[in-house]
């Protein structure tokens, strides 16, 4: 904070001007934000404004409908179903890691975010092509001695995660149970060795599914204002920007010349 401030000459900077990624640039105004209002008791004024308005614009890297079809072939098991759920639902990875059972509603479909990105709950669909894959993947039953130990875990059910980790963990001191999430890391890599595999020199990750199910959906015709209530977006001008990136060209016009 000394440092900042001495750089600064003890003043309030405006803005935060560097050659680093926007995400770096995310992370530095929220430190900022704190700084100013919890630590020095400062009024932020228009900075977060400010600073947000020079942070570059990127284009979303998006899949094509084959590339997409491409890479979850090359997927399998446990991998291939959270892939096909970012896709399908256009989830962000640790919202679907974060799913519990009670949350995928196979017969409505339809999936509840919990606590997504803001802190906001929001409603999305489930695939009906992924009701039997994900059935066959809760077909989950209980050792006999976890029942006997745990009489109500049946009755919680609901409050399991969908995607479990394959082992338990046991805490030392009090011998209580239980049972984490996969861990993103694991997803990542599987997609990765499958866009690797796939041969698509993209810059893509697991974040790529969910830009290409926004886009895909423009393709065909789905209304932008529902797509931004599905990605969970509280403006209709951050999903614009998939209207840059749909195979008809920027904003989905035809360029004239092609009407020759």
């Amino acid at each position: 904070m000394k440092r900042f401030l001495r750089f600064h000459g003890m003043r309030h900077p405006l803005a935060t001007v560097g050659q680093v990624s926007a995400s770096t640039q995310n992370q530095a105004l929220s430190a900022l934000l704190f700084l100013y209002r919890h630590v020095l008791g400062g009024d932020v004024g228009n900075l977060e404004g400010v600073v947000r308005a020079r942070q570059p614009k990127r284009l979303p890297v998006v899949f094509t409908v084959a590339e997409t079809r491409k890479v979850l072939q090359r997927l399998q098991g446990t991998e291939q179903l959270v892939a096909q759920m970012l896709y399908g639902s256009g989830l962000r990875l640790m919202e679907a890691l974060r799913l519990r059972v009670q949350d995928v509603e196979i017969e409505v479909r339809q999936v509840t975010v919990r606590s997504g990105k803001g802190d906001k709950d929001r409603v999305t669909v489930f695939p009906a092509s992924l009701t039997e894959p994900l059935q066959n993947h809760l077909l989950v039953v209980l050792p006999m001695a976890l029942g006997r130990k745990y009489p109500n875990a049946a009755s919680e059910w609901g409050w399991q995660w969908v995607f479990p980790q394959s082992h338990r963990w046991r805490d030392a001191r009090t011998r209580t149970e239980g049972r984490h999430h996969i861990d993103p890391s694991v997803i990542q890599k599987a997609v990765k060795r499958a866009i690797l595999r796939a041969g698509i020199s993209k810059p893509a990750s697991c974040h790529t599914f969910r830009h290409s199910f926004a886009t895909h959906l423009l393709e065909r015709g789905q209304d932008i204002r529902t797509i931004q209530e599905l990605l969970g977006y509280s403006d209709v001008k951050t999903t614009m920007i998939y209207t840059h990136v749909l195979n008809r060209g920027p904003c989905g016009v035809m360029s004239p010349v092609d009407l020759l």
